[in-house]
Protein backbone atom coordinates (compact mmCIF):
# COMPACT_ATOMS: atom_id res chain seq x y z
CA UNK A 1 0.00 0.00 0.00
CA UNK A 2 0.79 3.24 -1.15
CA UNK A 3 0.93 5.76 1.73
CA UNK A 4 1.84 9.45 2.12
CA UNK A 5 1.60 11.87 4.95
CA UNK A 6 0.26 15.50 4.20
CA UNK A 7 0.92 18.88 6.32
CA UNK A 8 0.84 22.41 5.46
CA UNK A 9 2.16 25.84 6.63
CA UNK A 10 0.48 29.07 6.62
CA UNK A 11 -2.42 28.17 7.96
CA UNK A 12 -2.70 31.66 10.55
CA UNK A 13 -1.14 34.27 8.54
CA UNK A 14 -2.67 37.31 7.33
CA UNK A 15 -0.96 37.12 4.38
CA UNK A 16 1.13 34.73 1.67
CA UNK A 17 -0.73 31.28 0.17
CA UNK A 18 -1.34 28.71 2.29
CA UNK A 19 0.93 25.85 1.58
CA UNK A 20 0.78 22.15 1.60
CA UNK A 21 2.86 18.89 1.33
CA UNK A 22 2.51 15.11 0.11
CA UNK A 23 5.55 12.61 0.99
CA UNK A 24 5.60 9.69 0.17
CA UNK A 25 8.80 7.38 2.21
CA UNK A 26 11.08 5.26 0.18
CA UNK A 27 11.03 1.46 1.60
CA UNK A 28 13.85 2.69 3.98
CA UNK A 29 11.49 5.36 5.94
CA UNK A 30 12.60 8.97 6.44
CA UNK A 31 15.78 10.35 6.36
CA UNK A 32 17.42 10.48 9.80
CA UNK A 33 16.64 13.29 11.89
CA UNK A 34 12.77 13.99 10.10
CA UNK A 35 10.50 15.63 12.81
CA UNK A 36 8.35 17.95 13.22
CA UNK A 37 8.98 21.55 11.18
CA UNK A 38 8.39 23.15 14.26
CA UNK A 39 11.16 21.42 16.64
CA UNK A 40 13.80 21.67 14.23
CA UNK A 41 16.08 24.81 13.86
CA UNK A 42 16.19 26.41 10.81
CA UNK A 43 19.54 25.14 9.26
CA UNK A 44 18.41 21.57 9.99
CA UNK A 45 14.91 21.80 8.35
CA UNK A 46 16.72 23.15 5.50
CA UNK A 47 19.29 20.01 5.37
CA UNK A 48 16.07 17.81 5.78
CA UNK A 49 14.88 19.32 2.89
CA UNK A 50 17.20 18.22 0.45
CA UNK A 51 17.43 14.72 1.82
CA UNK A 52 13.73 14.65 1.57
CA UNK A 53 13.66 15.79 -1.80
CA UNK A 54 16.68 13.64 -2.46
CA UNK A 55 15.42 10.54 -1.64
CA UNK A 56 10.86 10.78 -1.15
CA UNK A 57 8.70 11.25 -3.33
CA UNK A 58 6.92 14.58 -3.07
CA UNK A 59 5.07 17.29 -4.46
CA UNK A 60 4.07 20.55 -2.96
CA UNK A 61 0.09 22.21 -3.51
CA UNK A 62 -0.92 26.05 -2.88
CA UNK A 63 -3.90 27.77 -2.30
CA UNK A 64 -3.51 32.09 -2.93
CA UNK A 65 -4.69 34.58 -0.62
CA UNK A 66 -7.16 35.27 -2.86
CA UNK A 67 -7.96 31.75 -3.07
CA UNK A 68 -8.13 31.73 0.81
CA UNK A 69 -10.76 35.23 1.22
CA UNK A 70 -13.04 33.15 -1.74
CA UNK A 71 -13.09 30.03 -0.34
CA UNK A 72 -12.28 30.40 3.80
CA UNK A 73 -9.15 29.48 5.14
CA UNK A 74 -10.25 25.40 6.17
CA UNK A 75 -11.59 25.25 2.38
CA UNK A 76 -8.18 26.61 1.00
CA UNK A 77 -6.00 24.68 3.23
CA UNK A 78 -7.77 21.40 1.63
CA UNK A 79 -7.54 22.80 -1.50
CA UNK A 80 -3.52 23.08 -0.89
CA UNK A 81 -3.59 19.06 -0.07
CA UNK A 82 -5.93 18.11 -2.98
CA UNK A 83 -3.35 19.71 -5.13
CA UNK A 84 0.17 18.42 -3.20
CA UNK A 85 -1.32 14.78 -3.85
CA UNK A 86 -2.69 15.18 -6.86
CA UNK A 87 0.96 16.30 -8.08
CA UNK A 88 2.51 13.26 -6.24
CA UNK A 89 4.06 11.03 -9.27
CA UNK A 90 2.82 7.98 -7.32
CA UNK A 91 -1.10 7.99 -6.68
CA UNK A 92 -0.98 7.01 -2.82
CA UNK A 93 -3.54 4.67 -1.55
CA UNK A 94 -3.45 6.58 1.48
CA UNK A 95 -2.90 9.93 2.66
CA UNK A 96 -2.02 10.58 6.79
CA UNK A 97 -2.98 14.13 7.32
CA UNK A 98 -1.69 16.36 10.75
CA UNK A 99 -4.77 17.40 12.47
CA UNK A 100 -8.10 16.42 12.81
CA UNK A 101 -9.79 17.43 9.69
CA UNK A 102 -9.05 16.08 6.09
CA UNK A 103 -9.86 17.02 3.16
CA UNK A 104 -11.88 14.73 0.35
CA UNK A 105 -9.31 13.43 -2.01
CA UNK A 106 -8.92 10.92 -4.91
CA UNK A 107 -7.31 8.23 -2.02
CA UNK A 108 -8.47 7.36 1.32
CA UNK A 109 -7.96 9.91 4.06
CA UNK A 110 -7.27 9.99 7.50
CA UNK A 111 -6.68 12.48 9.90
CA UNK A 112 -4.00 11.95 12.58
CA UNK A 113 -3.82 14.50 15.60
CA UNK A 114 -0.77 15.35 16.48
CA UNK A 115 0.91 13.40 13.10
CA UNK A 116 3.44 15.93 12.41
CA UNK A 117 5.05 14.59 15.91
CA UNK A 118 4.08 10.90 15.07
CA UNK A 119 4.53 9.92 11.82
CA UNK A 120 7.64 10.19 9.43
CA UNK A 121 6.00 11.03 6.42
CA UNK A 122 3.68 13.43 7.65
CA UNK A 123 7.19 15.21 9.51
CA UNK A 124 8.75 15.20 6.47
CA UNK A 125 5.63 17.04 4.65
CA UNK A 126 5.70 19.82 7.07
CA UNK A 127 9.61 20.25 6.57
CA UNK A 128 8.89 20.72 2.98
CA UNK A 129 5.99 22.74 3.10
CA UNK A 130 7.46 25.16 5.96
CA UNK A 131 10.51 25.66 3.99
CA UNK A 132 9.04 26.16 0.31
CA UNK A 133 6.43 29.22 2.49
CA UNK A 134 9.15 30.95 4.19
CA UNK A 135 11.00 31.14 0.68
CA UNK A 136 7.80 32.34 -0.66
CA UNK A 137 7.36 35.05 1.96
CA UNK A 138 11.11 35.91 1.70
CA UNK A 139 10.42 36.74 -1.97
CA UNK A 140 7.00 38.48 -1.02
CA UNK A 141 8.89 40.77 1.18
CA UNK A 142 11.07 41.87 -1.65
CA UNK A 143 8.02 42.38 -3.62
CA UNK A 144 6.10 44.14 -1.23
CA UNK A 145 8.87 45.88 1.15
CA UNK A 146 7.61 47.34 4.55
CA UNK A 147 5.98 44.64 5.75
CA UNK A 148 8.67 42.26 7.34
CA UNK A 149 7.42 39.60 5.61
CA UNK A 150 10.45 38.07 5.76
CA UNK A 151 10.91 38.13 9.37
CA UNK A 152 7.21 37.30 10.47
CA UNK A 153 6.39 35.35 7.11
CA UNK A 154 2.88 36.77 7.07
CA UNK A 155 1.65 36.13 10.83
CA UNK A 156 0.14 38.62 13.25
CA UNK A 157 2.63 39.98 15.03
CA UNK A 158 3.27 43.38 16.34
CA UNK A 159 5.28 44.61 14.15
CA UNK A 160 2.72 43.46 10.84
CA UNK A 161 0.00 45.20 12.88
CA UNK A 162 2.09 48.31 12.67
CA UNK A 163 3.18 47.87 9.02
CA UNK A 164 -0.81 47.42 8.46
CA UNK A 165 -2.15 50.49 9.97
CA UNK A 166 0.60 52.62 8.61
CA UNK A 167 0.61 50.99 4.82
CA UNK A 168 -2.67 49.47 4.55
CA UNK A 169 -2.91 45.71 3.00
CA UNK A 170 -1.09 44.51 -0.12
CA UNK A 171 -2.41 42.72 -2.64
CA UNK A 172 -1.64 39.11 -1.03
CA UNK A 173 -2.70 40.43 2.15
CA UNK A 174 -6.09 37.87 3.23
CA UNK A 175 -8.85 40.39 3.14
CA UNK A 176 -11.44 38.06 4.88
CA UNK A 177 -8.70 38.02 8.03
CA UNK A 178 -10.36 40.34 10.72
CA UNK A 179 -7.44 42.79 11.27
CA UNK A 180 -6.47 42.90 7.66
CA UNK A 181 -9.74 43.67 6.71
CA UNK A 182 -10.21 46.54 9.51
CA UNK A 183 -6.73 47.79 8.73
CA UNK A 184 -8.00 48.10 5.04
CA UNK A 185 -11.23 49.78 6.06
CA UNK A 186 -9.19 52.45 8.54
CA UNK A 187 -7.13 53.18 5.23
CA UNK A 188 -10.43 54.54 3.46
CA UNK A 189 -11.24 56.00 6.09
CA UNK A 190 -7.87 58.68 6.38
CA UNK A 191 -7.98 58.31 2.37
CA UNK A 192 -11.43 59.63 2.52
CA UNK A 193 -12.95 56.49 0.57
Amino acid sequence: MIVCGVDEAGRGPWAGPVVAAAVILPPEGAPKGVADSKTLTPARRAALETAIKASCVWALGEASALEIDQLNIRQATHLAMRRAIAGLALSPHLALVDGADAPKADCQVRALIGGDALEPAISAASILAKEHRDRLMRGLCEAYPGYGLSAHKGYGVPAHAAALALLGPCPIHRMSFKPVREAAEAAARRNGG
